[in-house]
């Protein structure tokens, strides 16, 4: 009898303290587990299409592109580390430990939250660049951006160290049984995460494109009429090149996709409700935000036809040539 209940615990040298093994997964999870493997791979290697060719081609090289930069490395690191490990959560106990336990859930705040902020970079670049076109050379420069970037990442960092700060305190804080990998976010950390990285940056992002559209709205109108007129030109800074308004168009997609990805993931702040991440957590919205990292590569390939052209010399090896990175892309 023991033998058969050791069978069934993860760590059956552990009786009393190991966690019981998950239940076989049923078809429809097998099928979903196949689809979100085959969302990795393509998310992996899509993003990194976008890393290489932004890297690469010293054409491409602009502030806009070094925050696309930036958030085609987060979403890499959606399919190379998060949906694995989201996967390994869901499906099997958990052999590796409390420390690397909690380096994944660390990753995975530190991503998500600086692929809000990316967005937030995204949002005030195209501000800059349709609302006072004239002043974007000088504002939004490449050092700016690095800059910008930087400290992006640094302050998912920070604020990632203080939601999980009690986990990083007692990693086994949340784990009732050996074999188990858990989070539980409290409903005042959860507020204070609620807040910084959803009511704050999600408002000034639908300001900024607000401002955006209407500006935009008018100057199309001022260069289907070829008229100049500073009424339609918000504190005469001037008339936005044809080229912004696609990519604020385009970026404009990329912003609502995410946003529209981002909300089931605050589900549980929006209700008031402590929630827990861990094993039994097969959330819709973890796995819309993690399919939303795949989606971006693909609005670059429809919107942007640099994206394609660089994919072009990827795949027909182009990109070893000499001097491939002088090559003409835009």
């Amino acid at each position: 009898m023991e033998s058969l209940e050791g069978a069934e615990l993860c760590f059956p040298q552990l009786l009393n303290t190991s966690c019981r093994k998950p239940k076989p997964p049923s078809s429809e999870v097998v099928l979903l587990y196949i689809l979100m493997t085959f969302i990795s791979v393509l998310t992996v290697a899509l993003n990194l299409l976008v890393i290489i060719s932004i890297s690469h081609y010293r054409q491409l090289h602009t502030p806009t592109n070094l925050v696309l930069l930036s958030l085609a490395v987060s979403d890499f690191l959606v399919g190379l580390l998060l949906i694995p490990i989201e996967i390994i959560l869901t499906g099997v106990c958990w052999f590796l430990g409390e420390h690397i336990c909690v380096f994944c859930y660390c990753t995975s705040f530190i991503v998500t939250s600086a692929s809000v902020g990316n967005m937030v970079l995204i949002s005030v670049d195209r501000y800059v660049a349709i609302c006072h076109p004239l002043h974007y050379p000088s504002k939004v420069t490449q050092s700016k951006a690095k800059i910008c970037v930087c400290l992006c990442w640094i302050g998912s960092v920070l604020c990632t160290c203080y939601i999980l700060k009690d986990l990083l305190r007692q990693p086994n804080r949340y784990m009732s049984c050996h074999g188990e990998c858990v989070v539980v976010i409290d409903y005042i950390t959860g507020t204070a995460d609620f807040f910084i990285n959803f009511i704050l940056p999600i408002t000034a992002i639908i300001i900024l494109y607000i401002r955006v559209f209407v500006v935009a709205v008018s100057q199309a109108r001022a260069m289907r009429s070829h008229i100049v007129s500073v009424t339609l030109q918000p504190s005469g800074t001037g008339t936005a090149k044809k080229s912004e308004l696609k990519a604020a168009r385009t970026l404009g997609v990329v912003v609502v996709v995410f946003l529209i990805c981002l909300c089931p993931y605050y589900s549980p702040s929006l209700a008031g409700q402590d929630y827990t991440v861990g094993p039994s957590y097969l959330s819709f919205g973890i796995w819309l935000l993690f399919c939303n990292s795949c989606v971006n590569p693909l609005i670059y390939a429809f919107f942007y036809p640099w994206f394609r052209k660089c994919i072009k010399h990827i795949v027909t090896l182009q990109i070893l040539q000499p001097d491939s990175c002088e090559a003409s892309i835009l």
